[in-house]
């Protein structure tokens, strides 16, 4: 799969998984790939969230995985 593809799929399911934050007063952000890990960043109420890093692995990660399986990881950038 191409590197434009591959951006495109976590575009996806990020729009997926946006409208969900954004209820609660938060949004998401795509950062940065490299190689097979993605990373991103929270913004508004995910910021000071506590189950911030419960939505990043059982949200985020998950549905961007399932766009795009070759991604391995996500990671939240401060």
């Amino acid at each position: 799969m191409v590197q434009n593809e591959i951006l495109d799929n976590i575009e996806k399911a990020l729009s997926e998984i946006r409208p969900y934050l954004v209820t609660d007063g938060g949004d998401i952000s795509f950062v940065s790939l490299d190689e097979d890990v993605v990373n991103i960043k929270f913004h508004g109420a995910c910021i000071g969230c506590k189950v911030n890093q419960m939505t990043l692995k059982n949200g985020v990660e998950a549905t961007i995985k399932k766009h795009a399986p070759q991604i391995k990881k996500v990671v939240e950038v401060k």
